[in-house]
C-alpha cells in the first residue's frame, strides 16, 4: 500500500488540492485520489510533487506492504 504526506505538506504550506494540481499539471481530483490512497502516481509524477515541497519521493511517499 502506498502511503503519501501530501495532505499534511500542503497544509503546513497553505495550499490547496487546485494550487498543487496546478503546479504539477495534472486535475485537482488526482491529488485528491493520491490522498486517499486511490491512486499511484507515475514515477514522474510523483517526483514532481516531492520537488514541489522540495523533498525526496521518499520523503512524500511510503510503501507499506499490506498484512494478510
Amino acid at each position: 500500500m502506498l502511503e503519501t504526506r501530501i495532505k499534511e505538506l500542503r497544509a503546513e504550506r497553505n495550499m490547496d488540492q487546485m494550487e498543487l494540481a496546478a503546479l504539477v499539471g495534472v486535475r485537482r481530483e488526482t491529488i485528491g485520489r493520491l490522498e486517499k490512497g486511490l491512486y499511484n502516481p507515475s514515477l514522474k509524477l510523483a517526483m514532481d510533487i516531492a520537488q514541489v515541497f522540495g523533498l525526496t519521493v521518499e520523503e512524500v511517499f511510503t510503501f507499506r506492504e499490506e498484512k494478510p
